[in-house]
């Protein structure tokens, strides 16, 4: 049955490439916009679908959260591919967005850690 998660999530790959590339030409960009978290949505929204519907064995269910587990590093290797050097020409807002955006994740990881301890007294 992992081999029936890993053909849900190919389905739910090649939805969301396609529905990003749908997206980047709407938008105007030469780009794929968010075919990948597409596709983790379609994902979800796919084994949310399954279980109401009772077709939701326990092998199939680890099938699916194997591939959920992997699509943080997948995303992080996608990301190394991008032209970091063509982003830094830019100029320096790309360089505050980013700055900002690590700030804030670090300051949210933070505060949900000592919210969470808070709730384990």
């Amino acid at each position: 049955m992992a081999i029936f998660g890993t053909a849900l999530l190919a389905l739910c790959t090649l939805l969301g490439v396609a529905l990003g590339e749908a997206l980047g030409m709407a938008l105007h960009v030469k780009a794929n916009v968010g075919g990948v978290g597409l596709a983790m949505l379609l994902l979800m929204a796919a084994r949310a679908w399954l279980a109401r519907r009772g077709w939701l064995t326990a092998q199939l269910r680890l099938g699916i959260e194997f591939w959920a587990a992997l699509y943080i590093p997948i995303v992080v290797a996608m990301a190394a591919q991008q032209n970091v050097v063509a982003a830094l020409e830019g100029g320096p807002m790309v360089v505050l967005a980013g700055i900002s955006t690590v700030a804030l994740c670090f300051t949210l990881v933070a505060l949900l850690s000592r919210l969470g301890r808070r709730g384990d007294d």
